[in-house]
């Protein structure tokens, strides 16, 4: 069945369901997101590794993103699903790429459907919904899986004329297991570096990518790199130390693709340096890091630990920075400077004046007022770290001249 009539297919379900019954939906999606994921773990134990593993993130944005595109229409039966589709033949891909049957995923989809299906039932016995809408919403739902299975079977097709050799296979399988955190020791580790002839190393290094990564990068990595470039998040695993041949070679990947290098680990902590990298490029899309094409989370531990965990650090500045409250907007914002400039530094106030450009009577002066407003803290080590952090988290986040919020 070709995918435009499975579309009117499901628009023609669709249509004779209120639009009402979206806004009684919606607010059930992420807890259904969750139900789903431990009924499929369950049913198809192969999808454990991935939804437990350094994509489990983007596996549950896909699955999300098909729930809510499925109410979206409910609501507005012209609303768009161009990002629900891409993510849907990415599953497919994936599915290739690890030498499963397309079939395994449909039947998990099935299996959605029929978890969604048992949450609607008890949404309807709540308000009273009559059994008639509850059917066409059963009708309406099956048939939207059936789109959903098309999109990846796409996925699915496209991938395997480009899936490569057994060994290409059993490597990407190896790599997911290493970085689900799988003992070393586990059987079926030993056994995929067998298949696929790669020596299990004491450290790796772990790349994270943009996506999407260009066909050429595949050609140029060297033989022992462990790659998954279909991934909705890409990635690669370099195995041993991280030699200047390794940079070398990382240059040349940049130039077609922007990455992010982790660090050095013990292979058991793969994933670790996984986060690491996805982690700073996060933070480069929020601003926080200045965007290039290749970066190393060396170069940005400190900016890494401080942003690791915003809501915890805003909590952490509210409590130390709280005396600056005390003072008014533009006053509070050079107390903060100057503090800040001061912890850094430990400098004499001709120092931190000549750092922020004002003379060193006004340094003296800001720093009385900083010891008034905060009585002891500031010869405490404690707390004299704790305000740094808090200083350095909120200049990183390019707020630290806009003081305290």
């Amino acid at each position: 069945m070709s995918l435009p009539a499975q579309s009117s297919d499901v628009d023609d379900s669709m249509g004779h369901l209120p639009r009402e019954f979206a806004a009684i939906m919606r607010p059930e999606l992420p807890s259904l997101v969750h139900e789903i994921g431990v009924d499929v773990i369950r049913a198809f134990p192969e999808y454990a590794q991935l939804l437990n593993g350094p994509n489990a993130g983007s596996i549950r944005l896909g699955v999300e993103r098909s729930l809510t595109a499925f109410v979206d229409r409910i609501a507005d039966p012209t609303s768009s699903t161009a990002a629900r589709d891409e993510i849907l033949r990415t599953f497919g891909r994936v599915e290739a790429y690890e030498g499963r049957d397309i079939e395994t995923l449909q039947g998990a989809y099935r299996l959605g459907a029929r978890v969604a299906l048992r949450r609607a039932k008890s949404v309807g016995h709540r308000y009273d919904l009559s059994p008639t809408l509850l059917l066409t919403f059963a009708d309406a739902l099956f048939t939207y899986v059936d789109e959903l299975a098309a999109l990846s079977r796409e996925g699915y097709t496209e991938a395997l004329a480009r899936v490569g050799s057994p060994a290409d296979v059993h490597r990407r399988r190896l790599l997911h297991l290493l970085l689900a955190g799988t003992p070393l020791t586990h059987s079926t580790i030993g056994e995929l570096c067998e298949q696929g002839g790669w020596p299990l190393p004491d450290r790796v290094t772990l790349v994270a990518l943009r996506d999407p990564v260009p066909e050429q990068v595949s050609a140029g990595l060297a033989p022992d790199v462990l790659a998954d470039l279909g991934a909705p998040q890409p990635h690669l695993l370099l195995p041993g130390p991280f030699t200047a041949e390794r940079q070398a070679a990382l240059d040349v990947v940049a130039a077609a693709v922007p990455l992010v290098v982790g660090l050095t680990v013990p292979t058991a902590q793969a994933a670790d340096s996984l986060r690491w990298a996805r982690q700073l490029l996060q933070l480069v899309d929020e601003g926080a890091v200045p965007s290039a094409r290749y970066l190393d989370c060396a170069d940005h531990l400190l900016t890494l630990w401080l942003l690791s965990d915003p809501a915890l650090v805003a909590e952490l500045a509210a409590r130390e920075l709280a005396p600056l409250d005390q003072a008014s907007g533009t006053r509070r914002a050079r107390l903060a400077e100057t503090l800040h400039a001061w912890l850094t530094t430990r400098g004499t106030a001709e120092q931190v004046g000549e750092t922020l450009g004002v003379h060193a009577q006004t340094v003296r002066y800001r720093l009385r007022t900083l010891t008034t407003l905060f009585p002891g803290q500031l010869d405490d080590p404690t707390h004299r770290f704790a305000i740094e952090a808090a200083l350095r988290a909120r200049h990183v986040q390019g707020g630290a001249d806009k003081g305290p919020r």
